[in-house]
């Protein structure tokens, strides 16, 4: 899929262009909001089961382990996630995909759905549009991490993998398309 990662590479370009000075600007606020550096990385599981360092935009608080208000407004708009266009970039992400995942959830994939981790993970997928409010329906459960063992990432696996067999450029620029008018 040559033209996809060309997609990638001039789409990240001009995004960084364009919103830049916006993750340098919130960069800056969230490390005096966070007393800490504002940049977030974090390893994930990326193309082919490997690791490597997600890009984000700190929200939470270093002194309180919270999440800040400006934290808390960076996740619900997302823009927390613009500086994964320098790791769509680097060709470690790609526009649309499976979210990368901390290590212990797709890493650990048998059978078919090892399948998923032959895709490059995401900015954006069905199932990201579909969990977009995810911290809000995990807080109302008790048990927020059984919750998301047993529904969530099982479902996640299920739409990741039919985006596998179903993959295309149009398919591509719908999710986009869906993504972007979604926020």
């Amino acid at each position: 899929m040559i033209f996809k990662r060309i997609f990638d590479i001039v789409f990240s370009v001009i995004g960084l262009l364009f919103m830049g000075w916006v993750i340098l600007l919130t960069i800056v606020i969230a490390s005096f909001d966070t007393k800490s550096n504002g940049l977030f990385t974090q390893d994930r599981v990326g193309q082919y089961g490997r690791l490597f360092k997600i890009f984000k935009i700190k929200s939470i608080n270093d002194t309180t382990q919270q999440i800040s208000s400006f934290g808390r407004f960076l996740r619900q708009s997302k823009l927390d996630e613009l500086p994964q266009l320098l790791n769509i970039l680097i060709g470690q992400m790609s526009f649309v995909g499976p979210r990368p995942d901390v290590p212990g959830y797709y890493d650990k994939l048998q059978g078919e759905e090892r399948k998923i981790l032959a895709l490059k993970p995401g900015l954006t997928s069905e199932a990201s549009i579909k969990y977009a409010n995810e911290e809000e329906l995990l807080k109302q459960h008790d048990n927020p991490l059984a919750f998301n063992d047993s529904v969530i990432f099982p479902d996640k696996v299920k739409m990741n993998l039919e985006y596998y067999f179903k993959r295309s450029i149009l398919l591509d620029l719908q999710i986009i398309l869906r993504t972007v008018f979604r926020y």
